[in-house]
């Protein structure tokens, strides 16, 4: 009787000990994805901290570290290397990427800037008007700015001469100031971040800012992205698809309640002013994801005769040696179903 007892108990407490391994194990299993975003924590990174917090990325066998990052063109050689497997950038810089080395070019799988926020900036009282009026002017911006990069394409569509033009580096925020102060003729930027970046140094952007917007002289392109890289989606094409579902789930709670959003932005960094990254994250649903074409192809997709326009003026105007399709640089096999995506921000 007394063996049977002492089997028993043996019994249970290998049962318990084997019961609490188990979320351990679970973890260990965890696909981890390190992701790189495409600047320093703001309100328009809201959804990936929201996925986190909300255990979505979790849910899906997934264990996600995201960084900071340096420009919205910065985070694509950083996946092409190898050092992250994930990041959130410009397509226009994949593409790039894609024309010169296929092998290592990431592939976007989740399309979050639909509408083109290329801008070149200049004061309100300044001589410049229109693009030709850049010629004998200094431009300056971050050395990782997207609209920076491209520059040379929409010199070519507004008939402008590049080579007139003197371009300049400083530190992103250096920007506004310099232009405050005459130190510069002009900027490059997205609309959305200089036009928040003027308020944060008193500017009103609608009276003292006028924008040279690249999207009013054919350049419809597609912006931002979340990208992975090709081993990657290759070896994990189930983590990728999970990634997608997680951050769509969250697109769509931020949407309903941006200010649960604005709570996750604010964990990271807490010296953020929350009304501001609100209202900057309001702006970039409203400015930058807010494409007529949502309504049709929901959130997160492309229109591929529209990409492939895109490619086609990247290509031609940096006289790139190859033209991608558009499949090498999107791959929508990953996206949830059309229903299941937003297809309405406001």
């Amino acid at each position: 009787m007394n063996t049977s007892r002492r089997l028993a108990t043996l019994a249970l407490a290998g049962l318990a000990a084997t019961t609490a391994l188990l979320p351990l194990a679970a973890q260990a299993q965890a696909t981890r994805i390190k992701m790189v975003l495409n600047w320093k924590y703001e309100g328009p990174q809201a959804w990936f901290f929201l996925a986190q917090d909300k255990g979505y990325f979790k849910a899906e066998g997934l264990d996600v570290e995201i960084d900071q990052g340096e420009g919205s063109a910065a985070s694509i050689p950083k996946v092409a290397s190898g050092a992250y497997q994930a990041g959130f950038g410009d397509l226009n810089a994949v593409i790039d990427l894609a024309t010169k080395r296929p092998a290592e070019a990431p592939v976007g799988v989740y399309m979050l800037y639909n509408t083109p926020p290329f801008t070149i900036v200049v004061k309100q009282d300044s001589p410049i008007k229109g693009p030709a009026d850049l010629e004998g002017k200094t431009i300056g911006g971050p050395a990782n700015d997207g609209a920076l990069k491209l520059f040379p394409a929409f010199a070519k569509l507004a008939r402008l001469d590049a080579t007139k033009v003197k371009i300049t580096n400083m530190a992103p925020n250096l920007r506004e100031q310099m232009l405050a102060r005459d130190q510069v003729d002009a900027t490059f930027g997205y609309v959305t971040t200089v036009s928040f970046s003027a308020k944060a140094m008193g500017m009103d952007p609608a009276k003292d800012l006028r924008f040279i917007r690249y999207g009013a002289h054919g350049m419809d392109l597609y912006s931002n992205a979340v990208f992975f890289s090709r081993p990657f989606v290759k070896d994990n094409p189930q983590a990728v698809a999970g990634f997608v579902k997680a951050l769509n789930r969250a697109i769509a709670d931020v949407i309903a309640n941006p200010d649960a959003g604005i709570d996750a932005v604010m964990k990271r960094e807490p010296l953020l002013k929350r009304e501001v990254e609100k209202e900057r994250l309001l702006a970039t649903l409203r400015n930058d994801m807010n494409h007529p074409e949502v309504a049709r192809i929901g959130l997160g997709d492309v229109d591929d005769k529209r990409l492939a326009r895109g490619i086609e003026i990247l290509v031609d105007a940096n006289q790139l040696a190859r033209t991608p399709a558009p499949a090498e640089v999107f791959d929508r096999s990953f996206l949830p179903p059309r229903e299941q995506r937003p297809a309405k921000l406001f």
